[in-house]
């Protein structure tokens, strides 16, 4: 009974509980449209919070549905620039789709009108004029669509949720000060967000718009909950706005620090407000060389639940001695290691926080010797280990990998195993490297725990090996795999994929690149097979996990 009144809509407010689960998953949003009224009104909304981040590839039609509703004379500019507003706008839309808006990047909006315009002048240019008109009028339209597409969600008075402003090259500074002024006239605009992002680089550019951006977004914030810090000057501004944001927040839980991170950032968070709220400190790429006052700053945070260093430098014994020196629990769960460190300081750094430590991962030009090293530390003290990301290795770090994998059991979730960075990174192909693969996949299959969310593997596969792998793993689930192959012969893997993975449907979702960069997403025959299996094949950078995003989401 409760089904049946679920699927007629009788409960609409369970059906929007069901829909909502399916929020990141766009694919099932535009089919929930298709079923009814009830339905396409509930799953719109959750479509268009975001569409600058949909990864569909050359489709910007989107960008069409908001300018709609253009005035007149911001029309007339357009068709100046070639674009014919009468012909590519719609005439009528069935929602009003700007208010649903909660997210917005302005690297990715920039983007997606670059494209969306260089496809609209294509389509209706037959004959190209001269490279200089064609760029003045290209960054001419590009910045008048910029500025309507934020005047546009500020009439609307979207709620704002996500904001993130990334301004890396003097074009991204040239269109976000064109649009400073609506905001600084329209302060309601920013007022509930709750993520904020901010990247500003860039020497040769003003800063005086985005100092009085800044100082708008100090003083009426108040309700931030995340935080993303990145700056690569050390202007007084930044040191200003940094200090002032943090101290004004009531709610903040999450703080992420990038390269640089320079000493003024850190004392703010000894504010009585933050020591009572923030549970999550991301420090990606930062180097810690000057930074000594961690032991000082963490000992203020009093419901600080998980510390996570992402490819960070300087791990010395300097760093390591300020961490035990702090009398709480410093809950590290994830360290990903793009450089070497002192063993001997390792271990006490393992002893006081391996019992947190859930991720790790290493880059490819970190040493063998050390990988194996500190394998064998993570398999003695941390039994927790949920995600790890080998890229690079030789027989020094494999085998002490297989040792971990045993350890971890059942724990293990995330797992890749790429060889390609140490075939780019440190040698030529040869017949060592052949060997390594075919190791893994004789290995491997009998060790991977009964489930995993994600197993990402780059090799080079042999077809007996790759089969005696499949076979291995025939009772571990997969809900993503992702395999890229280094060789010829991938007409063959796609076989024994069908055979071993397709029919016994063992994945929800396969990403597979072959050695030409072909992915299986591009064709279109292979992907209605899978299909038929309930199985969705996606694109592999698509599906790839990046480490800072993982451990954005679930912390």
């Amino acid at each position: 009974m409760a089904c049946s009144k679920i699927f007629s809509g009788d409960l609409p407010e369970l059906i929007n509980e069901i829909i909502q689960y399916f929020q990141n998953d766009t694919s099932t949003l535009h089919s929930c449209i298709l079923v009814n009224r009830l339905w396409c009104r509930l799953a719109i909304p959750l479509l268009w919070e975001d569409p600058f981040s949909i990864p569909i590839t050359k489709n910007y039609h989107f960008i069409e549905i908001y300018l709609h509703s253009l005035n007149e004379s911001d029309k007339t500019k357009l068709n100046e620039y070639g674009i014919d507003s009468n012909l590519l706008f719609p005439s009528s839309t069935l929602f009003n789709y700007p208010s649903f808006i909660k997210c917005l990047n302005t690297y990715k909006i920039i983007y997606s009108i670059e494209k969306w315009v260089a496809i609209v002048r294509n389509l209706k240019t037959d004959v190209q004029p001269a490279i200089y008109n064609l760029l003045q009028n290209f960054k001419s339209s590009i910045k008048l669509i910029y500025k309507s597409l934020f005047k546009i969600f500020i009439e609307n008075e979207v709620d704002l949720y996500t904001f993130e402003v990334i301004l890396l090259a003097s074009k991204d500074h040239d269109y976000f000060n064109n649009v400073c002024g609506l905001i600084l006239q329209n302060t309601n605009f920013i007022r509930n967000i709750k993520n904020l992002k901010l990247v500003i680089f860039g020497r040769n550019v003003t800063l005086s718009k985005i100092d009085t951006f800044l100082s708008l977004l100090s003083s009426n914030c108040k309700s931030i909950s995340t935080l993303h810090f990145q700056f690569n000057r050390n202007e007084e501004i930044f040191k200003n706005f940094s200090s002032h944001i943090i101290k004004t927040q009531q709610n903040l839980k999450t703080i992420s620090f990038d390269s640089p991170l320079f000493h003024h950032l850190l004392l703010p968070l000894k504010n009585y407000n933050c020591s009572n709220t923030l549970k999550t400190v991301i420090f990606y790429h930062i180097d810690f060389k000057n930074i000594l006052i961690l032991k000082e700053v963490f000992e203020q945070l009093n419901v600080l639940e998980s510390v996570h260093i992402l490819y960070c430098i300087s791990l010395n014994s300097v760093f390591i001695q300020q961490i035990i020196n702090i009398t709480k629990p410093f809950k590290l769960r994830s360290l990903f290691v793009s450089g070497g460190f002192q063993i001997e300081s390792f271990q006490l750094l393992l002893q006081k926080s391996g019992d947190y430590l859930e991720n790790i991962g290493f880059e490819s030009f970190t040493s063998n010797e050390f990988k194996q090293k500190f394998l064998e530390q993570i398999t003695k003290f941390c039994s927790k280990i949920k995600f790890f990301k080998l890229n690079g290795f030789d027989n020094r770090a494999i085998y002490p990998s297989f040792d971990l994998i045993k350890n971890i059991g059942q724990n293990l979730n995330y797992l890749t195993i790429n060889f390609e960075n140490y075939y780019y990174y440190f040698n030529h192909l040869n017949e060592n490297h052949i060997k390594l693969s075919s190791t893994i996949l004789q290995e491997l299959g009998q060790i991977l725990p009964f489930k995993l969310e994600y197993l990402n593997l780059t090799l080079i596969f042999n077809i007996s090996d790759f089969e005696l792998f499949l076979n291995n793993s025939q009772n571990t689930f997969i809900k993503k795999l992702l395999i890229k192959n280094k060789v010829k012969e991938s007409e063959e893997i796609l076989f024994y994929i069908k055979e071993y993975i397709m029919k016994n449907r063992r994945v929800k979702y396969l990403a597979f690149e072959d050695e030409k960069g072909r992915d299986l997403a591009c064709l279109r025959d292979e992907v209605m097979e899978f299909k038929l299996y309930d199985i969705k094949i996606q694109n592999y950078n698509s599906l790839y996990i990046q480490v800072c995003d993982f451990i954005k989401e679930m912390y």
